[in-house]
């Protein structure tokens, strides 16, 4: 069964956390059934994401505690570029996800940056006018930066598509999301990476076949680990947890 919305419907999105020898055998069994998507410039792209949380850091909390129906929002861009500046909501019931978004200029994304949230309630897009409610109301504020390197792979039917994200880190000192020369650290351990498999329909069993077995599945959130790692600069408790 597929959830829907009245713009679209909700999508599967299985996770897991690999190696480069896993990768290798996966990129070797399914390069001849699907292919690399076509805007995977060089095999891929940069993504950068600065997502917020509210007073309550609610996108946090709900991920750590496991509550199955939650949502996040981010800003979203590719290679450090300014040609394509989203703000995203992503919605998840279970393993389902929904991914809204609309567009935004550069001027646009320092005004938020800045407080200055007035121009979102005149957008005519609803996510950016919901977005100034959560501002306004439940005092939504930028939290971090999550960088990786991701290699999309895509599969017509079934509207699958395979991502590998690599060099997952959090940047630190600044929340100018244009800004490439902002120092990261690692989030998880260089060796590994976050495998994801996004479908709406259904799976094809042909890409079944190929994919790790549900053992493999991990709930991983790149919010949730660049949070965590960076969580020295929110306050002490970082430091009496004793994480490092």
């Amino acid at each position: 069964m597929v959830m829907k919305t009245k713009e679209k419907p909700f999508r599967h999105e299985l996770k897991y956390v690999i190696g480069e020898p896993e990768k290798a055998l996966l990129t070797e069994r399914f390069k001849h059934l699907i292919q690399l998507d076509k805007h995977a410039t060089n095999g891929g792209y940069t993504i950068r994401s600065l997502y917020f949380d509210d007073y309550w850091n609610s996108a946090y909390a709900e991920k750590d505690a496991g509550i199955l129906v939650r949502k996040k929002y981010r800003i979203r861009i590719y290679n450090f570029g300014t040609n394509s500046i989203k703000l995203e909501r992503k919605k998840k019931v279970d393993t389902y996800i929904l991914k809204e978004d609309a567009p935004l200029t550069v001027e646009e994304f320092y005004k938020i940056i800045d407080g200055d949230y007035d121009f979102l309630l005149k957008s005519p897009y609803p996510l950016c006018q919901e977005f100034y409610y959560e501002c306004v109301s439940n005092m939504m504020r930028p939290r971090t930066i999550v960088d990786y390197e991701r290699e999309p792979w895509v599969y017509d039917f079934g509207t699958v598509r395979l991502t590998f994200d690599q060099n997952v880190r959090v940047a630190v000192g600044s929340f100018d999301i244009f800004d490439p020369n902002l120092p990261t650290i690692p989030v998880i351990d260089p060796e590994k990476m976050v495998f994801e498999v996004k479908y709406t329909e259904y799976l094809p069993k042909i890409v079944q076949s190929v994919l790790p077995g549900k053992a493999d599945m991990m709930a991983v959130s790149k919010y949730v680990l660049a949070y965590e790692k960076s969580q020295y600069l929110n306050g002490f408790e970082y430091w009496e947890d004793g994480n490092i």
